[in-house]
């Protein structure tokens, strides 16, 4: 009978040898990779002549890529393992196709849509202006999917020419917003919320001290999405003639036009208007090779997807590059707002306000875009970033705030002082108001066994969350709330020149869309990103200038990693994401809900968050 030292002695050899193994695969597999890339021709990318643009975006539509590790990125790859939601550029869609619109070597569009994930309305309707912009050239846009998610619809409805798999289906069924609560699973676990909150709209603690949504949630949660489907049910009516029985959101009319089509979704899409004829992928693919010709070698229609195209563009060296050209810098904040340096995809209050500072210090800089895409958070950080805002326009700097698809609580917090705020008529912004939040485990530790006892030499002691909070310590934040609420009406008052009052009945955190914040006086002007540059170009008296978008420079480290892992995973297959699957859909959701309370850092505990908004798309 072998000894208890032995046996453990044979599993850690066990466990040893699986690490190695794993190791050692992983090892041959970036040499394999590596090798491989290196060898790889240099083979320039040719555009097709009267070839089709084929915009094919494969993820959610961002403003600003957020920054993974090139390695992590790498294994995810590697092994297979997609739990990643990709981002595409909004620029990068926008500038293809604006492109294409002049290139005589693209004779048409192509809209594969079927990999595009939910984003902003804006974002989708920047690129449906781009696309009614792309159809003055006489060139054709052809839309074509086995099925039309409501988001993807939006764009093709801006199509010549829209089809459907005869086995199809458009659904079309209007916005709702889904709050996940944890109360209960709180109340299991005997975790204690520590709430402090001002303002009869802020619902940001609600899922940490309820089930469901209170009143003043549903209401605001209503009026607010109410207001954005009807600027997506506008747009997409605008860009085609539907039958109304298809897009009132009424039950019975959504089912008599299904009765009259036997049952049929795809016959119902046709009947209503909704797509202009239901074709197999084979006759959509023989429809465009008789368009663009047969690219025999492929065995299909000649073309050049959105982002092989972007880079078959021949692109100006830096060391190339005007450099004493006046410029409109542009910082792009997206994310959630937290404390200290981030890379992108998180606001930084350090990194972020490093990079107006930078933008000051740079003598070419004659106007200054703060790009904001953010539910706000930390206080502290939202007024770091703030704070540099300020010292831009004592530089003589102006600046303009820029929102994109939600610009709330600190993201207003941080664009308050700007001399300009642009927002799209969809924006979600306001949510002026603050909360705090402190999570204690006294009793979830007491329940296991575990107890603690503190000795201090005064009676102000520190938070320590294995102890319930004296009554000093809630007095202490309560107060700390309440004092950060005054001082964002301040800030507000004094940015929008609005009496304090009058920001105090917008805010208590209620949350407005971008054209009901231009009525109440919290933006300036209703437009997207093009028009904030040419806005801060007029205030800065500019009429020659260049756009230059101002980034975190990558350490010679992780410019080396970055540049060696994006080449070799390009020969890895592309990762299996079904962003479509419920399932997969409400795990994300509730992995999205609690990652979030991973990044309140502030400092004081004091939080300046939009819960209701989405995450930035």
């Amino acid at each position: 009978m072998r000894s208890v030292g032995s046996i453990f002695s044979y599993l850690w050899k066990i466990i040893n040898g699986t690490r190695r193994f794993i190791l050692n695969l992983v090892f041959f597999i970036i040499l394999a990779v590596f090798i491989a890339s290196m060898i790889k021709g240099d083979d320039p990318i040719e555009v097709p002549e009267n070839g089709i643009l084929v915009l094919n975006p494969n993820g959610i539509l961002v403003e600003e890529k957020t920054w993974i590790d090139p390695f992590d990125k790498f294994l995810s790859e590697a092994l297979g393992n997609g739990d990643n939601i990709p981002e595409v550029l909004l620029s990068d869609v926008v500038d293809a196709i604006e492109k294409a619109k002049t290139d005589e070597r693209i004779g048409a569009l192509y809209l594969d849509l079927q990999k595009l994930y939910p984003s902003g309305l804006n974002k989708l309707g920047v690129v449906a202006d781009a696309l009614d912009d792309f159809r003055t050239s006489g060139k054709p846009i052809i839309s074509n999917a086995d099925y039309y998610l409501q988001h993807q619809y939006y764009l093709a409805a801006h199509a010549d020419q829209l089809y459907l798999n005869p086995m199809g289906t458009v659904v079309f069924e209007g916005l709702d917003y889904t709050q996940v609560y944890f109360k209960e699973l709180l109340d299991k676990l005997k975790v204690q919320p520590n709430v402090f909150k001002v303002g009869k709209f802020k619902a940001a603690v609600e899922p940490f001290i309820r089930n469901d949504m209170s009143e003043e949630a549903r209401e605001a949660n209503e009026f607010l999405y109410s207001a954005l489907w009807k600027n997506f049910h506008a747009d997409v009516t605008a860009a085609r003639n539907i039958n109304p029985l298809v897009t009132s959101g009424k039950i019975n009319d959504y089912m008599s036009a299904f009765n009259n089509a036997d049952g049929d979704m795809a016959k119902m899409a046709l009947e209503t208007n909704l797509v202009d004829a239901l074709r197999t992928r084979t006759e959509v693919r023989n429809e465009l090779i008789n368009l663009a010709g047969h690219d025999k070698e492929a065995d299909t229609f000649r073309q050049i997807t959105f982002d092989n195209y972007l880079a078959s563009e021949a692109t100006v060296p830096d060391n190339l590059k005007p450099k004493d050209s006046d410029q409109v810098a542009v910082i792009v904040a997206r994310g959630q707002i937290v404390n200290g340096s981030q890379k992108a995809g998180m606001i930084g209050g350090d990194s972020t306000a490093k990079l107006i500072r930078e933008a000051r210090n740079n003598e070419q800089t004659k106007a200054i875009i703060l790009r904001i895409d953010s539910p706000g958070g930390s206080a502290f950080a939202s007024e770091i970033i703030r704070q540099e805002v300020l010292q831009a326009k004592e530089a003589g700097i102006p600046v303009v705030a820029s929102m994109s698809t939600v610009a709330a609580s600190g993201g207003y917090w941080i664009a308050a002082d700007a001399d300009k705020i642009v927002a799209a008529p969809t924006t979600i912004t306001g949510s002026i108001g603050v909360f705090g939040l402190l999570m204690t485990l006294e009793d979830s530790f007491a329940a296991i066994g575990i107890h603690s006892d503190t000795v201090s030499t005064t009676e102000i002691s520190s938070l320590n969350p294995l102890e319930e909070m004296t009554d000093y310590q809630k007095t202490l934040i309560q107060r700390s709330v309440e004092s950060t609420y005054e001082n964002f009406l301040s800030i507000v008052s004094n940015g929008r020149n609005m009496a304090r009052e009058d920001v105090h009945e917008i805010a208590q955190g209620r949350i407005w869309t971008g054209k009901q914040a231009m009525e109440l006086g919290l933006v300036d002007k209703l437009g997207n990103f093009d028009e904030s540059v040419t806005l801060a170009a007029e205030l800065a008296a500019l009429e020659e200038y260049d756009v230059n978008i101002v980034k975190q420079e990558l350490s010679s480290k992780e410019q080396f990693f970055a540049s060696l892992f994006n080449s070799t995973s390009e020969f890895l297959p592309s990762p299996s994401i079904n962003s479509q699957h419920w399932l997969m859909g409400t795990l994300n959701k509730v992995k999205s809900e609690t990652a979030v309370l991973q990044n309140f850092d502030d400092p004081k505990n004091v939080y300046s968050y939009c819960a209701l908004c989405p995450q930035p798309r």
